[in-house]
């Protein structure tokens, strides 16, 4: 019996394996899909650059409630992720400059227009070419509905474009880390009078801008002598000293020497960082009712207008008679009205309702510095955009069931012939555009 367990047991015993082995053997596969996986968050730490800032937008016009600077860590999303972008300017160094001054440009525009006579910078007498010019923050939205709205303004600044036979240019990115926020329009600008001599008026317009009465055309001839044309009030500027008393959200420039100036003049006050700050105290001792935040472009135009009347206000033209800026609050609940009135009442010679309807305050892209209720704001768009969409829409025989709504109905069985007077100019935008203004 002793034999027999003997045996027995012998044949019970494990045989010895080597522990460590058979389990480096294991772990190993399962270590190397954990830091190659990208499906799973334990991944290495990773860096990223970008020049722009997530919260503060790209390209929008100042508020009256904001009164504290926005200064977030730019493109930061994480601990992990922080601004690598150059240093900030600081007071020391030589004054910013948007690029080399090209003295003798309005000469060398003339030359070039010239010799390409297939681009005339006046497509007619009277009749300017003029380049809408947009954009919005280059990084997509915290939310889908701010992406939504941000694309329905584009859409309704083409169907603009279309109608009047304007070009259009849609910018999300920034060309120069120190301008950031409401800052980036202005290489913008100036790289496209450089780009394209043959535009005679850059039309910039914030993201959150909405043209709503899309047959409205500004009166070109009246501005024959200014080189810019923005919304404002003479006794808010000159007087007041108030840097409400333009809007920087909305603006028309010409494509000039004297505009490359300016915009250099102008661009000297926003790189981010000591300049900005530095500039901010400056422009909350010279207008009236600003505090000393970090300088914002709308109130940098203000000082200069303010302080170098002389130099830059003779060729400024502050257009106060029709609503190239049209504060959103005081409009969008008024469209059916506006409407009703003009169906009944017709206005001559003026626009039947705001041309623009500016959201001041609203951050479509979300973000703590909005003055607004978000879903006031959304709601507010989405009427605007609906109005104008109203306009085109019938030309084809359709329109929204209500604003509040993208629904659309069918309001007439066909949409008339190409020879009609109205619809074919509208749908033709190049026999439009061969109309002097």
């Amino acid at each position: 019996m002793s034999e027999e367990a003997d045996r027995r047991a012998r044949q019970q015993r494990p045989l010895p394996v080597p522990i460590i082995p058979v389990v480096l053997f294991l772990a190993a596969p399962f270590a190397l899909f954990l830091f190659t996986s990208s499906d799973l968050q334990l991944q290495l730490p990773r860096i990223r650059i970008e020049y722009d800032r997530r919260d503060a937008p790209a390209i929008s016009a100042p508020t009256a409630e904001r009164t504290t600077p926005p200064y977030p860590v730019p493109g930061a999303d994480s601990d992990e992720e922080r601004w690598l972008g150059p240093p900030p300017r600081q007071l020391t160094d030589p004054p910013y400059s948007l690029g080399a001054a090209v003295s003798d440009y309005d000469a060398r525009r003339a030359k070039w227009l010239r010799a390409n006579p297939r681009f005339p910078a006046f497509v007619a007498p009277g009749r300017p070419r003029v380049l809408v010019v947009t954009g919005s923050p280059p990084r997509r939205c915290g939310n889908a509905d701010g992406d939504h709205l941000l694309l329905r303004a584009f859409k309704n600044k083409v169907d603009y474009c279309r109608v009047h036979g304007f070009d259009v240019f849609y910018s999300n990115a920034v060309l120069d880390a120190e301008l950031s926020g409401f800052w980036t329009k202005l290489p913008i600008l100036r790289a496209l009078m450089l780009a394209h001599p043959e535009t005679e008026f850059l039309w910039w317009a914030d993201s959150d801008v909405v043209f709503t009465d899309m047959l409205f055309e500004p009166p070109w001839g009246k501005y024959a002598e200014h080189n810019l044309v923005i919304p404002g009030w003479h006794e808010k500027v000159y007087v007041a000293k108030s840097w409400l008393g333009i809007n920087a959200g909305s603006f028309i420039i010409r494509n000039c020497r004297w505009s490359l100036d300016l915009l250099d003049a102008w661009a000297r006050m926003g790189p981010r960082g000591p300049v900005r700050d530095r500039y901010g105290k400056v422009l909350g001792k010279a207008l009236s009712d600003r505090a000393s935040y970090e300088a914002d472009d709308q109130s940098a135009l203000v000082y200069l207008l303010v302080t170098q009347r002389g130099r830059w206000g003779g060729k400024t033209f502050l257009e106060s008679s029709y609503s190239l800026h049209g504060f959103w609050v005081e409009i969008v609940d008024r469209y059916e009205e506006m409407r009703r009135r003009h169906r009944t009442t017709p206005v001559a010679g003026g626009e039947r309702w705001p041309l623009v309807t500016h959201f001041v305050g609203c951050k479509p892209c979300g973000g703590q510095y909005a003055s607004y209720d978000a879903a006031r704001c959304r709601h507010g768009m989405e009427r605007a955009l609906n109005f104008a969409d109203d306009q085109i829409l019938r030309l084809y025989g359709f329109e929204h069931e209500s604003l509040n709504t993208t629904a659309v109905r069918r309001v007439q069985n066909d949409t008339g012939g190409p020879l009609d007077e109205e619809i074919g100019r509208l749908l033709h935008p190049a026999f439009r555009a061969g109309r002097p203004r």
